[in-house]
């Protein structure tokens, strides 16, 4: 494959599938990053296997860390309670910390390893949950680090962060994805998804991507556990 090769960080999700897609229209050869952190959904994980898969990714791993181990978040440690109400204003108990900042950090690892100097991420600050590390000056901010804390920074091989989702609404992200071809039967977004990936419809992330596939007038086709 030609082109110039790039990380892109996968969960599994709407978002980060569709950034795949776009990375890989752009001409870039996509090696896909998942990361196993102790989650509550993993059948997250099952989802970015078949996205890398469906979207051609050049190489796909999936790296271990159990942040459940310091818990602090309702996405790993289970004995805090998804909420199910609607979203809401602040920074809701879903927020793992500084889990941007730790998958990032493992995107730049591998980008050193590779000898690239792209790393694409699926942030959005606009249909969210109002997570700190899912804004723009976070976004820039880990760029500069980036090319502060590394080998590859020092000699001038510099990195660049892409967020391309980050000012866009999840309607115009399934949009774009649609049009790249994005299968989004194959991705999960729900933070507690049973483990064949069916969706609770309620939490936030599946009150977002339902409200996004109704907005962009696409059929939705996520699965959804009885109630």
């Amino acid at each position: 494959m030609s082109g110039k090769p790039a990380v892109v960080l996968l969960s599994g999700g709407l978002d980060s599938a569709t950034v795949l897609a776009l990375a890989r229209s752009q001409g870039f050869v996509c090696h896909a990053l998942s990361v196993d952190y102790g989650q509550r959904h993993l059948a997250e994980l099952a989802a970015a296997d078949r996205v890398a898969r469906a979207l051609a990714a050049a190489s796909h791993r999936t790296l271990h860390l159990d942040l459940s181990q310091l818990g602090g978040s309702a996405l790993t440690d289970t004995s805090i309670a998804v909420p199910t109400e609607g979203v809401a204003p602040g920074i809701p108990v879903t927020y793992v910390p500084a889990r941007n900042t730790i998958m990032l950090s493992l995107a730049l690892a591998w980008c050193e390893v590779l000898g690239a100097q792209d790393i694409f991420v699926g942030v959005n600050a606009v249909d969210y949950s109002g997570y700190p590390d899912c804004r723009p000056q976070f976004i820039a901010a880990f760029e500069t680090l980036a090319n502060l804390a590394t080998k590859a920074g020092v000699e001038g091989h510099g990195f660049t962060i892409h967020a391309p989702l980050i000012d866009m609404s999840k309607a115009d992200i399934i949009t774009a994805g649609a049009q790249l071809g994005v299968d989004y039967s194959f991705t999960v977004s729900c933070y507690q998804a049973d483990e064949t990936g069916r969706a609770c419809g309620v939490c936030d992330s599946c009150r977002l991507r339902r409200a996004g596939f109704e907005a962009a007038k696409v059929q939705d086709p996520t699965r959804y556990r009885d109630h």
